[in-house]
């Protein structure tokens, strides 16, 4: 025997209408939100809200209705959403039917020896014997002196047959939550544990217990001392138990609260939280990373001046022509010996419409001033230029990150998933300053939040090459860029440039670390699109 259940809907909201939002997983399948949340996204979506933050909600992701996608709030990876309106649920006519509940009556059979209802009888027998023991506690501690006499407690009978359950929404059959250790419930008792109230002899309230007005002895109270969780009593993580939104803990403590009303013992437990950074490490542990020249790499203010100016970049990849051949321009159309389609529509100083340049390693050769319009048409103008006839790449890719320092060495210690080797770490420091004609406002003050930020690899082949490739990039000024943070929506800051790093030491609550087997194949990639190579042997 398994419990189900069912819900019922308003015709008028999403799964009434046969709507429901899905998100897309790695695998490339699409997975459904739960229906609170497919609800509160379809009524956003209906009221033409640009964007929805599920932080209410106790999820850190936020919903981007024009991208159709979802974007989690710490690590700034998108997913893409989708609203399918093709389920058809059937639809209730009339009251809706009273809430039913297993076992049904007396007669429903016995449990049966699969490991479900093992756990289930189990579960009951743990939740006995935990009222037993805090009747005896408490009765001890009432003072009474007399050293006899027993609390009324009232002895679940969900398991018998003779009782009804009621299921919380969002929680499954017995034991399908993960455990956890206690952590401090909502209501702010120290222990996290949720059992039924004892009432004293004469009605009296115990200390330290809450009357929730429930009928006879069934009422719900928080324990003010930690117990330990037997085996199969099912933990209940709790999201943003030190938040300001009050719903998701309250949803959370409800659950448990109607768990333990059916004879459920559940313990409330905080979520947890991310390994940042590795235990404390001495100075003389650190060690320069192997076959990495040097510990530290800085950008000065006086690094950036390179011009990009469109004029400079095409001069720095041509050879003048004095005598070009009777050929046409590739770019204008016009022939090699007369001057550019462009004179009179694009003027530059000291770009004579007639002067013709010829490209270094490929030899292609165009009008001087097609070049530069071709460069000022580019949406990128990042100091790269591209032959249009071969796509051979001139110059490196550059950025806009602002001056400051790249730090890396050795730490003793292991990420998970690679146990057998030590790890490199990297620390990125910029300051506060002000924006460059390169930037989004030149000369108004950017800030700098979160720094120095601190970022993890394997010390192996593959990790020390990807640390090769983050050092070219950072003198390329390609790891950090200014504009708005999609974190917290403020613009003129810092932020990462299509770069993913890994921030999180010893665990992965927040995709940003470790285990992760395919990171650093996908972070050589981005590299790859950002330009970033290691030199062949004919460099």
């Amino acid at each position: 025997m398994r419990p189900v259940r069912r819900n019922f809907y308003d015709p008028s909201s999403a799964p009434g209408k046969g709507i429901v939002w899905e998100w897309e997983n790695d695998g490339g399948s699409w997975t459904p939100y739960d229906m609170d949340i497919c609800i509160t996204i379809q009524n956003a979506y209906e009221k033409q809200h640009p964007w929805l933050d599920l932080s209410s909600l106790g999820f850190g992701y936020v919903i981007y209705f024009n991208s159709m996608s979802q974007m989690n709030r710490q690590t700034q990876r998108k997913r893409r959403v989708r609203r399918r309106m093709d389920l058809a649920y059937p639809l209730t006519i009339g009251s809706i039917p009273k809430s039913q509940s297993w076992p049904v009556g007396a007669n429903s059979g016995q449990p049966c020896s699969c490991q479900q209802c093992l756990l289930v009888n189990s579960t009951r027998a743990a939740s006995n014997a935990i009222l037993a023991s805090q009747r005896r506690k408490m009765y001890q501690a009432s003072g009474n002196g007399t050293g006899t006499g027993t609390l009324p407690v009232r002895q679940s009978n969900t398991f018998n047959g003779t009782g009804t359950t009621l299921w919380a929404g969002g929680t499954g059959p017995p034991g399908g939550a993960a455990k956890g250790e206690p952590g401090r419930s909502p209501g702010g008792a120290p222990g996290g544990n949720f059992s039924r109230s004892q009432s004293a002899p004469g009605g009296a309230q115990l200390p330290r217990q809450n009357n929730l007005n429930r009928p006879g002895t069934q009422r719900v109270a928080v324990l003010s001392t930690r117990a330990s969780i037997p085996p199969g009593v099912p933990a209940l993580p709790v999201k943003n138990l030190n938040g300001t939104g009050p719903v998701h803990p309250a949803l959370a403590g409800m659950t448990g609260i109607l768990m333990c009303a059916a004879g459920l013992p559940v313990c409330l437990t905080r979520a947890p939280k991310p390994i940042l950074h590795p235990p404390p490490i001495n100075k003389s542990d650190i060690k320069p990373v192997p076959g990495i020249p040097g510990i530290c790499r800085k950008t000065k203010k006086k690094q950036l001046k390179k011009s990009k100016n469109p004029e400079d970049v095409v001069r720095r990849y041509m050879q003048k022509v004095k005598n070009p051949p009777d050929e046409d321009c590739t770019i204008c159309m016009e022939r090699l010996v007369t001057a550019s389609g462009y004179e009179g529509v694009l003027r530059h100083k000291g770009v004579r419409p007639e002067l013709v340049g010829k490209l270094g390693k490929c030899g292609h050769m165009y009008h001087l001033l097609c070049l530069v319009a071709m460069y000022n048409s580019g949406n990128k103008q990042d100091g790269s230029l591209q032959c249009p006839t071969c796509k051979a790449i001139y110059g490196e890719k550059t950025g806009t990150q602002p001056p400051g320092k790249m730090e890396f060495h050795l730490i003793p210690h292991s990420l998970p998933g690679y146990t057998d080797t030590q790890t490199i770490r990297i620390v990125y420091d910029i300051p506060t300053g002000i924006q460059g004609p390169e930037h989004p406002n030149p000369g108004k003050k950017f800030t700098a939040r979160g720094f120095p930020r601190h970022c993890y690899l394997p010390d192996n082949e593959k990790g020390r090459k990807v640390l090769r490739l983050l050092i070219m990039a950072w003198d390329r000024r390609l790891i950090f860029t200014i504009g708005t943070s999609n974190t917290t929506g403020e613009s003129d800051t810092v932020v990462w440039n299509e770069i993913h790093h890994k921030t999180e030491f010893g665990s992965n609550l927040t995709g940003h670390g470790y285990p992760d087997p395919n990171y650093l194949d996908n972070v050589l990639a981005e590299l790859t699109a950002q330009g970033v190579l290691e030199p062949s042997s004919k460099d």
